[in-house]
């Protein structure tokens, strides 16, 4: 959008003990620097926006800010994450990397500061929002709740201020989650839409969509101050408002399993998460591609370090496949060898045996034994073996496959490999 600018500003770390680090700040600001600049729904294109991240000097973050705010004649947004730190005055500021909690004068971001830079701009709409935590509880002290002086302080036409409203007895990060709680589900606002919204999205719709997400989950009910018609400037393409066609799901799906191959598969949980919401839309919920895709879900969130909710979703997903009657399907059968590995991250080696057992035989009956599904089930039998102990059954296990596989491929390279370690160690690698 010409004339438009953001900047993502964050601090993961802090010299002081009594700020803790907040290591999901990074995934935040990439997140929404990917969403803001999606060539299809973004707010801007890659250069006009600029990330900030952990700067420890204050002179040049001001100048970075500048630099980032420059040109804004029509919308400026602006976004914080990290602590937020209350003066002796109730005044408001942002945590940097030096930032000193009991005296934050010096070493810390004044909001007043940030707040005189946004209104200077000439951007005719400015949008500013905070996700802070206040941490009395880290300096062990209760502290007087700032949220209402901070809503004050920013009040000019053509402004809008939107604030996580953290409290000190919130957690600014839920357990498992890759983002803080409140950039996350902004994130997934952005991400899936509002169903039943128009075509746009409103930065006010934005904010009711937020305030009824997160009071129903027992978060903080974020705050917002609105002047002159901000308000009702268009943030963002409504993604679900658009009309999908089947192809374009499709095009979408592959194009997250690729990047999911690329750069891992904990990169690409909201995307699928998004996808599915639209191909229930389109497809309805018991289609073979909406199953797909939560199969694949489950694989993100077992690579964002989250293996018991991946194998609550792949239980699911079986129960569900079954009763559609696919239990001979090759992604029923996909289902199954996860669940096998997924039980194994768990360290529940006696059940990932046992499944995988039953598996093997299922899939050379379906599929034979020569398919490279087949290949891929007998391998995971070995490698599982090995780890259960049974080295002998498992060299046994990767020298029969082995001899079948004619072809070269990576399933061959990897067998051959974990043969190798098993016949010299005893050990496969950790793969």
């Amino acid at each position: 959008m010409p004339g438009t600018r953001v900047v993502l500003l964050g601090t993961s770390k802090y010299a002081d003990d009594r700020l803790p680090p907040i290591p999901v700040v990074a995934q935040c600001l990439d997140d929404l620097r990917r969403v803001l600049t999606d060539p299809d729904t973004g707010l801007v294109g890659p250069d006009d926006c600029t990330v900030v991240l952990d700067e420890p000097s204050m002179p040049t973050l001001g100048r970075r800010l500048a630099q980032g705010m420059a040109g804004a004649d029509d919308l400026l947004v602006v976004y914080y994450v990290g602590h937020g730190i209350v003066g002796r005055r109730h005044d408001l500021y942002l945590g940097m990397p030096d930032s000193d909690p009991e005296d934050p004068t010096f070493g810390s971001l004044p909001y007043v500061s940030l707040r005189d830079r946004v209104l200077d701009s000439d951007a005719k709409t400015k949008i500013v929002v905070l996700d802070c935590c206040y941490s009395g509880r880290a300096m062990g002290e209760p502290m007087a709740d700032p949220v209402t002086a901070v809503l004050g302080q920013l009040d000019i036409d053509g402004t809008y201020l939107l604030t996580s409203a953290q409290r000190d007895q919130v957690a600014l990060v839920l357990p498992g989650e890759p983002h803080t709680a409140f950039t996350g589900r902004l994130l997934r606002v952005l991400e899936e839409g509002i169903p039943g919204g128009g075509e746009y999205l409103t930065i006010d719709d934005v904010y009711r969509r937020l305030s009824t997400v997160m009071s129903g989950g027992g978060l903080p009910r974020p705050q917002k101050r609105g002047t002159f018609t901000a308000d009702r400037f268009r943030i963002a393409l409504n993604r679900a408002h658009q009309v999908a066609t089947e192809e374009s799901l499709d095009q979408r799906f592959v194009a997250a399993v690729h990047r999911a191959r690329a750069t891992g598969y904990q990169h690409v949980l909201d995307d699928l998460r998004a996808l599915l919401t639209a191909q229930r839309q389109l497809l309805g919920e018991h289609h073979v591609k909406c199953l797909r895709t939560r199969q694949h879900i489950a694989l993100a969130e077992g690579a964002s370090g989250n293996p018991a909710e991946a194998l609550r979703l792949l239980d699911a997903l079986l129960d569900h496949q079954i009763s559609l009657g696919a239990r001979d399907d090759e992604e029923t059968l996909d289902t199954r060898q996860f669940i096998a590995v997924t039980l194994m991250a768990l360290g529940r080696q006696a059940e990932a045996l046992r499944v995988i057992r039953t598996l093997l035989p299922d899939r050379r009956r379906v599929l034979g034994p020569d398919h490279e599904g087949t290949a891929r089930a007998q391998h995971v039998l070995a490698r599982i073996t090995a780890m259960c102990g049974e080295t002998a059954e498992a060299v046994a296990l990767l020298r029969e496959l082995d001899s079948r596989l004619a072809t070269e491929g990576l399933t061959a390279e990897r067998v051959r490999q974990d043969l190798d370690l098993l016949t010299t160690t005893g050990v496969p690698d950790g793969r």
